[in-house]
């Protein structure tokens, strides 16, 4: 709640603004409020700088020393509005009273079942996205400042995967379409298409190489050569998951074809190096998916078992691996 709480505010965006560190008193002069409480203010700093979030260092003047609030690199890239690797409306999300309020009901939903958001507001979070378009908006944006994220990462580690592919590639759940834009940006030979559902596509903007279309994963799935889901499946139960993976094997060609699954695959044991936030991940799936979950690369070889014999999983250095699976 302290970084919603310094996002509110606008605290990043006020040091920012200066070009370089400020006092306590310039980041009050900065916050839109008549009545701030300063000695609240350094209270939330001084947590803050403990979690390396801002820097201080002290500067001798005339009544004595005073402090000097500075960002440190990941500050500016992953807490600044507007930055290209943002994380801010992951973190507004995260922090939203819709979810919060959810988790409250976390021991209700172990011991009964469903989804702790269902619990509280009485449906999934799809359909109250899709009754509530400022909702919906803020969701969206918080899966496409993700993608951002390890975007990059995804393109080093399966630059040979994407060059080979000559056709069309079809995002499937692709939100607002971040992720195959850049893919389409780094190889312009693709053809892309970013399919979601009607709630999701209508907050997608332009996007240069890419078509939005409309459609449902569970009905059927537009042919391609190649068919991309980023952090789909694991909102999923297995019993689903092989549906969209059966509707995955109808879309490609049989002998040329093939999926490209960005995902987290936990080790048995939970210690990889990124099984930290996978395991976060699994109880943020408690909370807003019936069945989703993370997987082990066990949990992945039987999904895909029936219509995929043929995979590997590359691993990158990022929290997601790239599964690439083949029909033959």
């Amino acid at each position: 709640m302290a970084l919603r709480c310094l996002l509110e505010l606008g605290i990043v965006d006020i040091i920012h603004s200066h070009g370089g560190p400020i006092t306590l008193s310039q980041i009050a002069a900065g916050i839109d409020s008549p009545s701030l409480n300063i000695d609240n203010l350094a209270r939330l700093m001084r947590l803050l700088v403990r979690k390396d979030i801002f820097t201080t260092h002290h500067q001798p003047s005339d009544c004595g020393e005073i402090t000097l609030y500075g960002l440190t690199p990941h500050t500016s890239r992953m807490l600044m509005q507007g930055s290209e690797f943002s994380l801010v409306p992951f973190i507004l999300m995260q922090s939203h009273p819709e979810l919060m309020t959810s988790w409250l009901c976390l021991s209700q939903f172990v011991k009964e079942g469903g989804t702790a958001f269902s619990k509280v507001h009485g449906c999934e979070v799809k359909d109250f996205a899709n009754k509530i378009p400022k909702f919906n908006k803020m969701f969206n944006d918080a899966m496409a400042c993700t993608a951002k994220l390890v975007v990059e990462h995804i393109l080093w580690g399966y630059r040979d995967g994407f060059s080979s592919i000559n056709g069309l590639l079809v995002d499937v759940g692709g939100g607002t379409g971040e992720m195959v834009a850049k893919i389409v940006k780094a190889h312009p030979h693709i053809k892309a298409i970013n399919f979601d559902l009607p709630h999701v596509i209508t907050t997608a903007p332009m996007q240069l190489g890419v078509s939005h279309i409309e459609g449902d994963m569970f009905e059927a799935i537009l042919n391609a050569d190649a068919i991309l889901l980023k952090r789909v499946l694991h909102d999923f139960s297995d019993e689903d998951c092989i549906k969209i993976l059966k509707n995955c094997a109808k879309a490609i060609p049989k002998k040329t074809g093939k999926i490209i699954i960005v995902e987290h695959v936990l080790e048995p044991n939970g210690n990889g190096p990124f099984d930290e936030t996978g395991l976060v991940f699994n109880l943020i799936m408690m909370l807003l998916a019936p069945s989703g979950k993370e997987r082990t690369e066990l949990d992945w070889k039987k999904l895909l078992e029936g219509g995929f014999p043929h995979h590997k999983i590359i691993k990158i250095p990022a929290f997601p691996s790239i599964i690439e699976a083949h029909p033959e």
